[in-house]
């Protein structure tokens, strides 16, 4: 549990970062960008974020049968998660511009790194 809540807040202050920075970009180089949009966007992504690093920190507790598993459907529903809100997103938003395809992306590699770093690092103090 407290592994759970060290992750959560470096993903709540990682998220922050971001948004601040983002927003710093957007002022200083006048990107034609919403920050709106930019909030929602990382906002989704910390959420899918948060549920994967939950799910798979829940199967680290289990038995070792289960923990692959438990990995295996963090990682599963965070690809799912992403395309639906990708759909959303592109589709039923219309956010379809360069500037927003590219934000969304970049949004999407530094969020999914952080939820690898996040693995990596548990499974690494793992013996197999």
């Amino acid at each position: 549990m407290k592994l759970l809540h060290k992750y959560i807040s470096l993903l709540a202050l990682f998220n922050i970062l971001l948004i601040i920075t983002v927003y710093l970009l957007i002022s200083i180089v006048k990107l034609n960008l919403l920050f709106s949009d930019i909030v929602i966007v990382s906002s989704s992504f910390s959420v899918i974020a948060f549920n994967t690093i939950l799910i798979f920190l829940k199967g680290q507790t289990k038995e070792p049968d289960s923990q692959t598993l438990y990995s295996l459907v963090a990682v599963s529903l965070k690809f799912l998660l992403e395309i639906v809100f990708a759909l959303l997103w592109f589709i039923v938003a219309k956010k379809s511009s360069l500037p927003s395809v590219l934000m969304f992306f970049v949004l999407y590699l530094t969020l999914t790194l952080f939820t690898i770093w996040v693995i990596v690092k548990t499974l690494k103090g793992k013996a197999l």
